[in-house]
């Protein structure tokens, strides 16, 4: 399969937390030629099964599905729409942007003219004074919205020069990517893992779909893959060392298993998959936080790939950090893994 087809599809679905519906069919359609079989549960979860089924070990590879949004809080007589976050959303990127809904029913964000302020309205408007205009009256506005209603950014992904791929959702569909490259690579060929690919829901919101689905899966390792932080102007600290195209970023904290971690860093060595190392004091801030901590526990490793411009409509990645994602995890898969069985 073509990497940028599979992006920019998963990436033009909509599927806001709790709602992913649309971004469960893009991923489904890629899935199903190269798993065993696909399966769903009651949190919007999305299932597949790869490697040798009959295996006496599990390995859980987790990706979420869901994407950060807005949620309509309230119409006024004036038709216009009130709105809370649903997910980390970047209020500084929100003026005059243009959001539209599953149906795709456009409206922008309300601004004050800069010739109608006196400079005290520079700063971003806080979420609590975020209306939108639909340009309709209020009975027009509740044909097509109601209260409840999903939001998410109308901006379609784009090819940069260079190869880089900008759009909305890269946090975390391109992890979703990477999960089917990795079905792809192992379909059809011998290991011995049963492989469990969660495409999982919520994690921009309470981290439900993890948590309930790693009860279900109950496996004997994890690998959560999810995006992290490069280096781009005014970043300094660690990630101003972390490049696009310089490949995944191991994760190296207290709640993630330390074999798996140098197993994976061992194995890109070895096979000259490039890849760049992300230490953590305390939590991860993924869903690897959940599952390590399901049922007695779970041995859990991360794998991030890097991206600029975390939370906003114009996130930036390299595909070739999400083929190699796919190769280092398909590598530890076949080499057994970290543990004697």
């Amino acid at each position: 399969m073509e990497l940028k087809e599979v992006l920019i599809a998963l990436c033009s679905a909509h599927g806001v937390s709790g709602s992913e519906d649309s971004a469960f069919a893009a991923a489904k359609r890629y899935l199903e030629p190269v798993s065993e079989s696909i399966s769903t549960d009651a949190n919007g979860n999305l299932y597949a099964i790869a490697g040798n089924p009959q295996a006496k070990k599990t390995i859980l590879l987790d990706a979420h599905l869901d994407r950060i949004g807005l949620i309509v809080t309230d119409i006024n007589d004036k038709g216009f729409v009130k709105v809370d976050k649903c997910g980390g959303i970047d209020i500084r990127t929100l003026q005059n942007t243009v959001f539209e809904t599953a149906d795709g029913v456009k409206g922008t964000v309300c601004c004050l003219p800069p010739h109608l302020s006196d400079g005290s309205e520079d700063k971003a408007s806080p979420i609590s004074k975020t209306w939108l205009d639909f340009g309709m009256t209020a009975g027009e506005v509740k044909r097509h919205i109601k209260i409840g209603d999903v939001l998410t950014f109308s901006v379609k992904p784009a090819e940069l020069l260079g190869g880089k791929i900008t759009a909305p959702a890269l946090d975390n569909r391109c992890g979703v990517a990477a999960l089917i490259r990795t079905a792809e690579l192992l379909y059809g060929k011998e290991c011995n893992y049963k492989v469990v690919i969660m495409l999982s829901s919520q994690e921009e919101t309470y981290g439900t779909g993890a948590a309930a689905g790693a009860f279900r899966v109950d496996a004997d390792e994890a690998i959560v893959v999810d995006v992290s932080l490069a280096n781009q102007p005014d970043v300094s600290g660690q990630y101003a060392g972390i490049s696009l195209r310089k490949g995944p970023m191991v994760g190296i904290a207290p709640i993630l298993n330390r074999q798996m971690g140098n197993k994976l860093i061992a194995l890109a060595k070895e096979q000259g998959i490039p890849f760049q190392l992300e230490p953590i004091a305390g939590r991860t801030g993924t869903n690897a936080d959940r599952i390590a901590l399901t049922r007695s526990g779970v041995r859990t490793a991360m794998v991030s790939i890097p991206e600029r411009y975390m939370h906003t409509q114009a996130e930036v990645i390299h595909p070739d950090d999400v083929e190699n994602t796919a190769r280092l995890i398909t590598s530890y898969i076949f080499c057994g893994g970290a543990f004697d069985d």
